[in-house]
């Protein structure tokens, strides 16, 4: 999650200056061909053309507003992930009646099925995103690829880790576990029998979140809105050029001759800006449509995990406590 006021122009060139450079050699020519060859066949009205501008405007409008939506769902189910982890801590710290380290155990595990979660959520699929090498080179930065089960070993035995290790949802099988564990703890009458059903209330809720962020994982956002929404795209700004030079010849007959040749010129970049403009459109609902893949604009799950973690640590009065996840290029991750 980007976390400044005002997106840096590095980070805005990181994503466009491909498009950018596509976009002045490519109008750069229409313009040559038109101008210089006398190929003044190759201009069409700009009335159809503004009418495809209007249709591929508002085709946008639709897709970065389901994809925020699926974003704020995101962030709404992560939000309820930090209020269950508390609520767990809280309850393990006042029914089980056992020595610090049961208690121990039961919150570090969770701790551990949430940093599973994190990773599990943050593994490429088949439809994930890919940017160019400039954009991709800020990512690897942070090792996000790594197996889901190397997050849970400083938290659970190593009995515990090594069974994580066979299973293809480790957050899963945390969850099972803390079932489990709540389970010999009321056989041992070390919890009540209501105080059990409390606990497995919040297990519950543990396993409808996680199903919530797998199901927004798992399903890709409608592709033929996706697909088409980039193709209309592209298709408008390549022939916005061939529309612009229609526009500026019939500027130009109402003109002196003093003026003609630099009004003739601010073409290419008046063409260039609105193509970036569209494009950065589109690609911004790109960029959204997947919030867990750990990216500019995707839930900060990385900083919400060490929050729980630092929280609930604290819970269990422990002192050496991590320190708060810090951004990285001005990005939380």
């Amino acid at each position: 999650m980007y976390i400044k006021r005002n997106i840096g122009w590095g980070l805005i060139l990181r994503y466009a200056w491909k498009n950018i450079f596509f976009f002045i050699i490519y109008t750069a020519s229409i313009f040559s061909l038109y101008y210089f060859l006398e190929w003044t066949f190759i201009d069409i009205p700009f009335q159809p053309l503004s009418v495809i501008g209007i249709a591929v405007a508002f085709y946008i409008g639709f897709k970065n507003s389901q994809s925020y939506d699926r974003f704020w769902e995101a962030r709404k189910i992560w939000g309820g992930i930090v209020n269950y982890s508390r609520t767990w801590a809280n309850q393990v710290l006042s029914l089980v009646n056992d020595d610090q380290e049961t208690k121990s155990v039961l919150i570090h595990r969770h701790v551990a099925w949430i940093n599973a979660l994190r990773i599990q959520l943050r593994q490429p699929t088949s439809f994930s995103l890919k940017e160019n090498a400039a954009v991709e080179k800020v990512f690897k930065k942070h090792g996000e690829q790594k197996p889901a089960c190397d997050a849970t070993k400083i938290f659970v035995s190593n009995e515990e880790y090594q069974d994580l290790l066979q299973r293809k949802n480790p957050a899963t099988h945390l969850v099972k576990n803390q079932g489990l564990h709540i389970k010999t703890l009321c056989k041992e009458g070390k919890i009540t029998e209501f105080d059990k059903q409390l606990l497995h209330g919040v297990l519950e809720e543990l396993y409808n979140l996680q199903g919530k962020c797998e199901r927004i994982k798992n399903t890709p956002f409608p592709r033929q809105y996706a697909y088409f929404s980039t193709v209309f795209t592209w298709i408008f700004v390549l022939l916005l050029p061939f529309g612009m030079l229609n526009v500026f010849e019939a500027e130009l007959q109402e003109m002196s001759r003093d003026i003609r040749p630099w009004f003739i010129f601010l073409m290419i970049p008046l063409s260039v800006l609105i193509s970036w403009i569209f494009t950065t459109m589109e690609k911004i609902g790109s960029n959204s449509e997947d919030p867990f893949e750990g990216r500019v604009n995707d839930v900060p799950m990385t900083a919400l995990c060490r929050t729980i973690e630092i929280d609930l640590r604290d819970m269990l009065n422990e002192k050496e406590l991590p320190e708060k996840e810090k951004p990285k290029d001005n990005i939380l991750y």
